[in-house]
């Protein structure tokens, strides 16, 4: 009935602390007495509680009991079971009483807490960088020690950190945690779907000081930097061409390594991207998908479109950094610039 009334009539003299069963109230003195009766036989570690132990043991067997009936992840400790269904439920308990955040974890909202107060206690011994957790200050010392103590049992690659072993795991399984509320495509990394979140805002934060486009990403700005700069900063080790950008060269060295996946069974001719596969096969089918929305001119690939709207817009994105002229095309730049040194491109 005490459940009912709330009857606590068995009180600590030491605190002052209450308990509506006697055996709780004994439990609670152990607190107070120091004692850890319950002692692991295979560590040494002991525990106030027999239930903790047990929750211990699990450390040593690997068991992993209790298991989400909505997605089948295993855990060791039933509460970790009771955090996990908060994923599937919404529920965030815990709210940031200066900004109204609410959180799925307690320790989560304490952590949140320091950005308010700008606490970081936990310092760096070789270079002073604070940091809000221990373990980000553990994540950060791996780069002064070049340790890489988290490695994928499936391919052997690995990381500095266990949170970038887990997203790598995501390749193997094929996990995507993380989906748009508005379309319903899903990614395997947060940063990704925020990234994917502005096709539907439409938000391009990053423009060009030279001629205005603007981009999703300062990634895609930066590359894009190059195209009036010239700059090929990406060299292939083994034939030394230069690329504007790491992607370009990532599928360059396809060609280097013979890892050829797509063969055209038309002709037999063998590719090491999709892209290049795909775009070889409407040689043979006379597809012509990307169609220009001013004059309907058709193309193969959307590398040609992009090219051809410049009729349209009169956009001369690769200027000489000698004397300023701009140009439509690279071609048109790379003949101009032999008015200025004499070599042939």
């Amino acid at each position: 009935m005490r459940v009912h009334t709330g009857e606590k009539p068995y009180t600590c003299k030491l605190c002052g602390k209450s308990f509506s069963r006697k055996l709780n109230l004994n439990i609670h003195m152990r607190i107070h007495a120091g004692g850890k009766p319950f002692k692991c036989s295979q560590c040494g570690t002991s525990f106030k509680q027999k239930k903790y132990l047990n929750a211990h043991l699990t450390i040593h067997t690997g068991e992993k009991p209790y298991t989400c009936k909505l997605c089948g992840k295993s855990y060791k400790r039933n509460e970790n079971l009771k955090i996990h269904m908060r994923i599937h439920t919404g529920e965030k308990t815990y709210t940031c009483k200066l900004c109204g955040k609410s959180f799925t974890q307690k320790e989560n909202l304490r952590i949140h807490a320091g950005i308010h107060t700008g606490e970081k206690p936990f310092i760096c011994p070789q270079c002073g960088k604070s940091f809000y957790q221990k373990k980000y200050l553990n994540g950060h010392m791996t780069i002064h020690s070049g340790e890489k103590p988290y490695t994928c049992k499936q391919c052997g690659k690995s990381y500095k950190r266990n949170e970038n072993l887990k997203i790598h795991m995501r390749i193997h399984t094929g996990e995507k945690t993380y989906a748009c509320k508005l379309c319903g495509k899903s990614y395997k990394r947060k940063e990704h779907l925020r990234i994917h979140a502005e096709i539907h805002t439409g938000e391009k934060a990053f423009t060009c000081p030279q001629c205005g486009k603007s981009f999703k990403q300062k990634k895609y700005l930066n590359g894009h930097m190059t195209i009036h700069s010239g700059e090929k900063p990406f060299v292939c080790d083994q034939c030394e061409k230069c690329f504007r950008c790491k992607g370009h060269l990532n599928l360059h060295m396809k060609s280097h390594s013979g890892d050829n996946c797509f063969m055209c069974h038309q002709c037999g001719k063998n590719f090491s991207h999709r892209g290049n596969f795909e775009n070889h096969m409407r040689v043979h089918n006379g597809e012509k998908p990307f169609s220009c929305p001013q004059c309907g001119k058709s193309f193969t690939n959307k590398g040609n479109l992009k090219i051809h709207i410049r009729v349209h817009t009169g956009e001369k994105p690769y200027k000489c950094i000698q004397c300023d002229t701009s140009f439509m095309y690279h071609t048109n730049l790379k003949r101009h610039m032999q008015t200025h040194s004499g070599k042939k491109f």
